[in-house]
């Protein structure tokens, strides 16, 4: 057994020293640019990495700075997030564009403040950007951290507070990076690989499922699809369509209500010339 006045220590170092030699090598670690950082963060929110790497590297050389982000217009953001879903958070990227055009903020508290940040996403933009030893948990970092030290996925709150005690202020970037990859990797929901983790010898975990599966309701599932089903068919036409030519595309009977929701959010305009995407 440790002790607990070393835990801590110990813990950061087999965090690290994993991290030197299994950690994923991907193209927004290799930036302190507070903007790609922030691209990043809200394109890694309920979509999965591999989504991702393609979809950062085409938007970035679309839109390289906050400024040129600012000055298109929602189409084009909207034609260039396509694949990535939820499609508020490319209208809110750009709405955050906007009000910071100058350069995002230093500050955490105004980094929270802007469009579709938040809490979780100020946090690490403040880390991986700016260095800040600031403590913050994704999902992966609640399993890793919750499963190791109490025994079981800790709550947002808790895993925080655990993020708080632990984390290394010398490398925070390093450390958290390393905490999401043992999540995707090692300590993964169901079926975590134990005998692979470096904190194997350090952890309460006992193999009890402690997973909350909340699942989506079909009509949930459905809407989505079908969002984004109008949002790709507006994209291939920029001039917009007639109502009644979207819904011979996207064949389904909720698209008038679902383009009433789509108007509701800013992410298309409907007129009675027919429906397109926003051209500001």
């Amino acid at each position: 057994m440790y002790d607990k006045r070393t835990l801590p220590a110990t813990f950061r170092r087999r965090v690290l020293s994993w991290y030197r030699r299994g950690g994923r090598d991907l193209p927004w670690r290799h930036t302190r640019d507070p903007y790609r950082v922030l691209v990043s963060e809200v394109m890694l929110q309920q979509t999965q990495v591999a989504r991702v790497l393609p979809a950062y590297r085409r938007f970035l050389k679309r839109f390289p700075t906050l400024r040129a982000l600012s000055r298109a217009s929602l189409g084009e953001v909207l034609t260039q997030w396509s694949g990535l879903g939820y499609n508020r958070r490319a209208r809110d990227l750009q709405r955050a564009a906007r009000q910071a055009v100058r350069g995002l903020p230093r500050d955490i508290a105004e980094l929270d403040a802007l469009p579709g940040v938040g809490a979780y996403t100020a946090s690490a933009v403040a880390c991986f950007a700016y260095g800040d030893a600031t403590p913050f948990a994704d999902t992966n970092v609640r399993r890793v951290l919750g499963r190791a030290i109490i025994g079981r996925t800790a709550t947002e709150r808790e895993a925080v507070e655990l993020d708080r005690r632990f984390m290394s202020r010398r490398e925070p970037a390093r450390w958290h990076h390393a905490l999401m990859d043992i999540g995707a990797i090692i300590c993964v929901a169901r079926r975590p690989r134990c005998e692979r983790c470096p904190l194997r010898s350090v952890c309460a975990y006992t193999g009890a499922d402690d997973v909350v599966r909340r699942r989506q309701s079909p009509f949930a599932t459905s809407d989505r699809r079908v969002r984004g089903a109008i949002i790709r068919a507006l994209s291939d036409r920029p001039r917009g369509v007639m109502v009644r030519t979207l819904r011979r595309v996207v064949i389904d009977t909720s698209v008038p209500r679902l383009l009433r929701a789509l108007a509701a959010d800013g992410l298309v305009e409907v007129s009675d010339r027919g429906v397109r995407l926003p051209a500001r």
